[in-house]
């Protein structure tokens, strides 16, 4: 519930409404709705589809509904990590190369002893 709270918050602040504005909307009071936003309060189908609704949006996809802005974010740290993890690739190869040439000299040195 508070995953779901936390993006009705977020399409509220997308649209500049207040908690008092979409109270009145849903004709709830202000601490109820302020319940739903904290994930204080289960909220039943009937109150999603309102939700819903008031956000122009099918139940799904509002229990879907991911910000944009994180998925941004996300995706970057997607790119970070994978620009990281070919640095590291390409210094295995590296270290890799290195235990091959000693490993030869140490396969030499003992064929001239």
């Amino acid at each position: 519930m508070k995953l779901l709270g936390k993006k009705i918050r977020l399409l509220r602040h997308q649209k500049g409404w207040s908690q008092e504005d979409v109270a009145k909307q849903l004709d709830i009071s202000i601490p109820a709705f302020s319940k739903i936003e904290t994930g204080i309060t289960d909220v039943n189908l009937s109150r999603l589809e309102q939700v819903s609704a008031l956000f122009d949006m099918s139940v799904v996809q509002l229990l879907t509904y991911n910000d944009p802005e994180q998925e941004v974010k996300n995706a970057s740290d997607l790119e970070v990590a994978t620009n990281k993890l070919r640095e590291r690739e390409s210094e295995v190869i590296d270290l890799q190369k290195k235990v091959i040439e000693l490993y030869e000299e140490i396969r030499n040195s003992k064929s001239f002893a």
